[in-house]
């Protein structure tokens, strides 16, 4: 590891990077690259990074990126504000980076806000690096409002409060973190290297520090075995943190991920569309005492209408759940195979006679039958993971 670490210092600079994921939240951000893949990478439930080893950029590579994409930002603002090409006037400039241009043009049509730093746990890297780094983004993006990153809980727990109020000083203002779930057993189960006090360690320096906290909850992850377990264990994990953000990220099988090969072999029983409606009511309905805000923000979500601010709208939450498990067994495959297939949005799209009549002849077309559904809903989800 020593070894690797210091090549990488000494490591020549091959042009502006870029990681392979950032969250849903952050599609118009500028993505700064400082570290490559994941120094955990050992979640059974997750694909990405498993044949990637982990490294740190160096620091001087960082900057460089920043000050590259930075003088792309300025030739596009300028020439559009003169009424030039932008990309004639790139052209024309001594820049090369394609990588670095195509950042610039995705920021400025975003309207040049957020900044994310890639990748999986960039809080890894010294406390004082991060600084530097965060420091030279204000001071070359004063425009910027939010500054997010991916941090892990085993690693933010090792964070001293001081640098973390540095860190929000320099302009850190959102970090995300995948917590998955407060039971312990299911973070044993899916080698998540974090247990549930460690989890809410992380999350009270985070808030305590003055930065907005994302918590990813994943709805699923115990299987049938620690369903009712995981509902609740991750409510009260999230009722002592109280996070800004609460994101649900369904539990999907992705063929890669060493979790779908226990499911294979018999050594995980997922819950179901059915059961993960009820362990999601469940979840909801435990949670108290919080303001945070709930969002149902990814395509593997069963329910969109599960968005909201806690306390006020948990009702408002709930019901669509309540009405979902109140439904025959046919109804909820409809909607399950409907919503799989974006067909429908929502529960009341199935009383308008054509959608539901399009939803009826694909369950014919498939064979999707109440008691096969989740067989069939797992090979159409196979297409977005």
């Amino acid at each position: 590891m020593t070894k690797r670490l210091a090549m990488n210092e000494t490591e020549s600079y091959k042009g502006f990077e870029l990681g392979p994921i950032r969250p849903p939240s952050e599609a118009e951000s500028l993505l700064i690259r400082v570290t490559r893949n994941c120094p955990w990478n050992r979640c059974t439930f997750c694909p990405v990074y498993k044949d990637a080893t982990f490294s740190r950029r160096p620091v001087e590579h960082v900057l460089r990126d920043i000050d590259t994409v930075k003088r792309c930002v300025d030739i596009i603002v300028a020439a559009k504000r003169n009424g030039d090409s932008p990309n004639r006037t790139l052209a024309q400039s001594t820049i090369s980076d394609l990588h670095a241009e195509h950042a610039a043009y995705q920021f400025v049509a975003g309207g040049m806000k957020s900044i994310f730093l890639q990748d999986g746990n960039s809080l890894i890297i010294k406390p004082e690096d991060l600084i530097r780094i965060l420091r030279h983004l204000t001071f070359c993006f004063p425009t910027v409002t939010r500054i997010t990153s991916y941090g892990r809980s085993q690693t933010i727990a090792k964070i001293s409060d001081d640098h973390l109020l540095e860190m929000a000083d320099a302009g850190l203002n959102r970090i995300h973190i995948g917590l998955e779930s407060g039971a312990d057993r299911v973070l044993a189960l899916v080698k998540k290297g974090s247990d549930k006090a460690t989890q809410i360690q992380a999350g009270t320096k985070v808030k305590k520090a003055g930065i907005e906290l994302s918590e990813y909850v994943m709805p699923g992850l115990g299987g049938k075995r620690y369903s009712r377990e995981h509902a609740l264990e991750t409510a009260d994990a999230l009722n002592q943190i109280n996070p800004d953000f609460i994101r649900l990220r369904s539990l999907a099988l992705p063929p890669t991920a060493p979790l779908t090969q226990q499911y294979r072999s018999g050594d995980f029983e997922p819950v179901g569309e059915v059961g993960m409606a009820e362990e999601l009511l469940l979840f909801i309905d435990a949670l108290d005492g919080i303001t945070s805000t709930i969002a149902s923000d990814h395509v593997l979500n069963l329910f969109n209408e599960v968005d909201g601010v806690l306390p006020a709208d948990k009702g408002k939450m709930m019901r669509p759940i309540e009405e979902f498990l109140r439904l025959p067994p046919y109804e909820q495959m409809l909607f399950c195979i409907g919503r799989r297939t974006h067909r429908v949005a929502r529960l009341k799209d199935l009383r308008n006679p054509s959608v539901r009549n399009n939803v009826e002849r694909l369950c014919e077309q498939i064979g999707a039958t109440p008691d096969n559904m989740d067989e069939k809903i797992e090979r159409i989800v196979q297409r977005f993971i």
